[in-house]
């Protein structure tokens, strides 16, 4: 993608920006303090449903256990304009299909965890893309990798927000892939909404039980096991709540 980066490392706020929580795409380098990402109340009643029509439609199709591997993602970026070091890091799904065969590469991350989730994703797999830090975070469209991780280009640009100077081109610390847009969501899937199965599935066993996005709330990078990517595809399907 051009010069500078724009992804982001924070995670997103459901009802409204907070100055005070922002912070540089580094957020998570030097510290490991858990930020709950805030979201509407969930609606009442309204989770269990889905998982129970999610169950059916499974037991329709025959579908068998998945296995418990990570095999999708959930990719985070900010859609609306903040500054880091003088440089707007806003990228939205609008800017990924902007680019150049709608392909871009996904820059910036500066968490080392999240760096080893980019360093395993593998060619064709699928990600969520997240809106996140804005309004209303939450799903907006799908991706695939087309590039597997390679050196990531801004550590070494003394000009990029996420310049690193402890970082050496022969032993590369940060890591990017390439990813392209396949598709917008059939609607929008908001945090609140995928948070309120969240906590119905932790009561009765659900998919989501365990979902990253709820446990490491800050990295901008979420693996995704196949039966939680399953269901969370499967809400663009239901009437919004």
């Amino acid at each position: 993608m051009p010069w500078p980066s724009r992804k982001r490392d924070k995670g997103a706020v459901a009802d409204k920006k907070e100055p005070d929580a922002k912070i540089a795409k580094t957020e998570e380098e030097t510290s490991d303090k858990e930020e709950e990402e805030k979201s509407a109340k969930p609606p009442a009643g309204s989770s269990k449903s889905g998982w129970k029509n999610w169950k059916k439609k499974e037991s329709e199709s025959g579908g068998e256990e998945s296995k418990i591997t990570y095999c999708h993602w959930l990719l985070k970026s900010e859609p609306e304009s903040r500054l880091e070091k003088g440089v707007d890091v806003k990228f939205s799904v609008d800017d990924l299909k902007a680019q150049p065969n709608q392909t871009t590469c996904w820059d910036g991350v500066r968490n080392y965890q999240a760096r080893n989730f980019l360093r395993s994703m593998k060619l064709g797999q699928q990600a969520f893309f997240y809106h996140s830090n804005c309004k209303e975070p939450g799903i907006v469209a799908l991706v695939k990798i087309v590039k597997e991780a390679y050196p990531d280009h801004t550590q070494f640009d003394q000009k990029d927000p996420h310049y690193d100077s402890t970082s050496r081109k022969e032993n590369p610390k940060w890591s990017m892939v390439d990813v392209q847009f396949v598709r917008m969501t059939k609607r929008f899937i908001p945090l609140s909404e995928i948070k309120a199965h969240h906590l119905a599935h932790k009561a009765d066993g659900g998919p989501l039980k365990d979902m990253m996005l709820f446990s490491r709330q800050r990295l901008s990078i979420q693996p995704l096991t196949q039966e939680e990517f399953d269901f969370v595809l499967s809400l663009e399907e239901e009437k919004p709540h």
